[in-house]
């Protein structure tokens, strides 16, 4: 059986667009992360630790663990507390460049297959306007970066240059590639 260890709808609409049949068991760990650590770090260590926690309830099936951030020379912006830490985010964001990181771990047993993906993501400049009438949708609430390419934040995304499903949270094409990969090595 195939377990996505995450409660995130849009990856399970991925794994779905894919044509994969999996269960969602979402990993329930506290994350934490220490300070001075990379986004690409951050993503690989924390998608490990949520494979690992649901392969121990699971140990013979694939569990999928996943974890997106975003950053901003290197510094990392995950899911806004408050719409006050949301419009922060945001306005940072407001005419630059950032990067949108994605890991993923596949692991079966003790045998895992962590890797990750990076996007970068140009905004176009935003009013204050803008920006408050996209917190009032409640959209970047749950989203690292407070915003979501895939729903009503994509007015904000002038252009990307890398995988558009990372964006989202799932690189999908890479991750059907990797489990076709595992299962060959079985």
């Amino acid at each position: 059986m195939l377990i996505l260890a995450s409660k995130s709808p849009r990856r399970s609409e991925l794994l779905t667009l894919a044509g994969l049949r999996f269960e969602v068991v979402p990993a329930v760990g506290e994350e934490f992360l220490p300070e001075s650590i990379t986004p690409s770090e951050a993503v690989l260590m924390l998608s490990r630790q949520k494979a690992a926690e649901v392969s121990e309830k699971f140990p013979t099936d694939t569990v999928i663990g996943a974890d997106t951030v975003v950053a901003v020379d290197g510094r990392i912006l995950g899911k806004p507390k408050d719409e006050q830490d949301a419009y922060n985010m945001l306005r940072l964001l407001s005419g630059n460049t950032h990067s949108v990181y994605t890991g993923v771990c596949i692991r079966r047993g003790e045998r895992e297959m962590p890797f990750y993906q990076k996007t970068d993501v140009e905004f176009y400049a935003l009013s204050d306007s803008e920006i408050y009438d996209y917190i009032a949708t409640g959209e970047p609430m749950d989203k690292a970066g407070a915003y979501g390419i895939q729903e009503k934040g994509f007015f904000m995304v002038k252009g990307i240059h890398g995988d558009y499903y990372n964006v989202v949270g799932l690189p999908i094409a890479e991750t059907v590639r990797k489990l076709k990969e595992l299962n060959q090595n079985l």
